[in-house]
């Protein structure tokens, strides 16, 4: 097949440090390429992936206000479309392409929402009518009302690239984003509880990040709870490996948390809360503990050196590989092309990916 896959115009793919989305559709590209398909990305002009790209794409501003930022969006987006008149499917990983949707030849395009159905998100989705949509997590699809979901695929790691940790390091760790949303007040506190040490790692760029440190996050480090800032993938991967149990006590009903794939990968157990996706992540009481409230998330770290490392990594190489995520797509995008022309509406179809 000829893959046609539009990235967000603001990361470059693969990203420096922080960059989930940008991640993912490395692992996608390159994936695709080693099964013989041709791919054509589109992303920030400062990506680095080793497939074909479209000439002409910029990288958009993250600061720029929301009209500019929407607007650059755009124009990566028409750029892109204009290139991939020979794709067969084109992978739309914006919000804005699957809207505009003007492919240059009979193209099928397909996206993947990589944001939650909310009430912000939600009218979005609904309003891409004929464009089939995946989505990353059963729980991200259960919320997809009046939106054509065609499958649900859970993001993959590229486990050749992440060795199996000791886990000895003494400490468990937290990595995310600096924002309430994903919990790193609740870790630290959490950690201070259980009388555990803690290594946090987090994204803290933007003005309201560093806002929320100062006044959530920063009262609460010492000696034992430690900030070390935003990592890159190998250094990660380090912390992950070295760590004892990663820490996500995720507030909000995040549609796919990569990070406790990745720490399965190296095999370090999870100690989640139960939102989102983390269920269909975590085994509860096998590869981690999912609780609420923080006397439970404590005991739950304090138990979780108990739990098999091996066992871990085993559910990532079983549920969680890139191999497994690409060929899922494949499949997709399969059935997308046995599809009526273009611009019929799209008929649900069976989910796809791990439960």
């Amino acid at each position: 097949m000829r893959i046609g896959l539009i990235a967000p115009p603001v990361i470059p793919v693969p990203p420096p440090a922080y960059g989930g989305t940008e991640a993912v559709i490395d692992r996608l590209a390159r994936g695709l390429a080693r099964a013989g398909h041709e791919v054509l990305l589109a992303a920030a002009a400062n990506s680095s992936c080793p497939v074909p790209r479209v000439a002409g794409t910029s990288v958009a501003d993250r600061n720029a206000p929301a009209c500019s930022g929407t607007i650059g969006e755009l124009r990566h987006v028409i750029t892109s479309y204009a290139a991939m008149g020979d794709v067969d499917v084109v992978h739309d990983h914006t919000l804005t392409g699957p809207l505009y949707r003007r492919p240059a030849s009979g193209a099928r395009v397909v996206t993947t929402a990589h944001g939650p159905f909310d009430a912000t998100l939600g009218p979005v989705y609904r309003a891409m009518r004929d464009v089939p949509l995946l989505a990353i997590s059963h729980h991200q699809a259960a919320s997809a009302r009046g939106v054509d979901v065609v499958g649900v695929i859970h993001h993959g790691v590229d486990l050749d690239s992440v060795p199996v940790g000791r886990g000895d390091g003494g400490y468990a760790s937290f990595l995310g984003r600096m924002s309430p949303e994903k919990g790193p007040r609740e870790a630290a506190l959490v950690a201070r509880a259980a009388g555990v040490p803690l290594r946090m790692a987090a994204k803290l760029r933007e003005p309201a990040e560093q806002e929320y440190f100062d006044a959530a996050v920063r009262p609460l480090l010492c000696s034992d709870v430690e900030f070390v800032g935003e990592l890159g993938y190998a250094e990660k991967l380090e912390l992950l490996g070295s760590s004892f149990a990663l820490l996500n006590p995720i507030q909000w009903a995040e549609p796919f948390g990569l990070v406790m794939a990745e720490a399965l990968a190296t095999g370090t157990p999870v100690v989640a809360t139960p939102v989102g996706s983390a269920p269909e992540l975590v085994q509860d009481g096998v590869t981690g503990h999912l609780r609420l409230g923080t006397g439970a998330l404590a005991a739950a770290l304090v138990d979780a050196p108990r739990l098999d490392r091996a066992v871990c990594r085993a559910a990532a190489v079983s549920r969680f590989s890139s191999d497994r995520m690409v060929a899922d797509h494949v499949r997709v995008y399969g059935r997308i092309l046995s599809r009526a022309a273009p611009g019929s509406r799209a008929v649900a179809e069976p989910v796809v990916g791990t439960a």
